[in-house]
């Protein structure tokens, strides 16, 4: 089987004064051209940290302590700054969650544009800004001729994500990390920036991997689940299995906190708790000081991502029994 992506064992890790702390512990998963991964879990999960570290955009003093990441079958985690920037915006591409901080406020969107490009293709200025006439078109930005000729505050926040991922499409990339792309933006505009990342993924056979809180988000767009929770994957497996049949309490929790499956007037489940810092990491399983269904064993041992079935994976001592 020909992968996209393969992450094997990754370890991120952060090196203060006060000691080294795991941001990410032993991640594993894959992605075929073409597929759809969820990236699940709360605020402080390492959801985005895992987005970042394949891209190896980790800041100081934050840094890859182990692991591989395979691409199209490279490791490119041990490439070079000069290598990575033929990757990044070139081969993957990422969406942040809010365009502002992605866009140039004091540069027309067609600079914008246009300058990407040429950063990574040998082509003619008037080549490079019909490609990029082409990508607005692709996310449904209506006269994109004249469009290019505005600034990033002439958009609503819907136009400006959705010029985000025109941008993230300009050198045909196989792969698209989305972080958290459609946050800041009402649930109208929320379903056609995915609409968008969805059709887009089918057309092109490309990858995607959607980093966000929401498992009602993932549910409609993804065929691959990953629940991570304190810089661990508790649970992965296939979407509809994951949200029709949940096995790790965290999961059952995300899925109870949904707004959609409560009645009116009725309040709002909450997970009891908060995630634990990296530096208050729990002894035994990092989810049993919130876990309702924990025995002895969760405050002692922290369990292994071990088979459930045949595409599913649990972290949790209630199924190693």
């Amino acid at each position: 089987m020909s992968y996209l992506l393969k992450v094997k064992n990754l370890e991120v890790k952060f090196a203060l004064r006060t000691g080294t702390l795991t941001a990410l512990h032993k991640i594993n998963f894959s992605l075929q051209p073409g597929e759809r991964l969820g990236l699940v879990g709360e605020s402080g999960a390492g959801k985005s940290v895992a987005g970042c570290a394949i891209l190896n955009l980790i800041s100081k003093p934050g840094f890859i302590s182990g692991g591989e990441i395979i691409f199209q079958g490279q490791d490119i985690s041990k490439y070079s700054p000069q290598k990575m920037r033929q990757i990044r915006g070139n081969e993957i591409s990422m969406i942040f969650q809010d365009p502002m901080m992605t866009l140039n406020p004091v540069l027309t969107i067609g600079t914008q544009m246009i300058e990407t490009i040429l950063a990574h293709k040998k082509i003619s200025f008037k080549q490079a800004k019909e490609i990029s006439i082409e990508c607005l078109k692709k996310v449904a930005i209506p006269s994109p001729e004249k469009r290019l000729d505005q600034y990033p505050f002439e958009f609503s926040g819907g136009m400006r994500q959705r010029i985000v991922i025109a941008i993230s499409l300009l050198t045909n990339p196989s792969l698209i990390i989305a972080d958290e792309p459609t946050t800041a933006l009402d649930v109208t505009i929320q379903a056609e920036i995915m609409d968008i990342l969805l059709n887009l993924c089918l057309e092109k056979n490309m990858g995607l991997i959607l980093i966000t809180h929401d498992l009602g988000v993932v549910s409609q767009t993804t065929q691959k689940i990953i629940v991570m929770y304190a810089g661990r994957i508790v649970e992965k497996g296939p979407t509809q299995a994951i949200i029709e049949d949940p096995k790790h309490p965290y999961t059952q929790g995300l899925l109870k906190a949904l707004p959609q499956l409560h009645k009116k007037g009725e309040p709002l489940y909450q997970i009891p708790g908060i995630m634990p810092s990296l530096s208050q990491i729990p002894s035994g399983c990092p989810f049993h000081p919130r876990c309702a269904q924990k025995i002895d064993i969760c405050s002692q041992e922290e369990p292994s991502l071990h088979t459930y079935s045949s595409d599913r994976e649990v972290a949790c001592h209630l199924f190693s029994q």
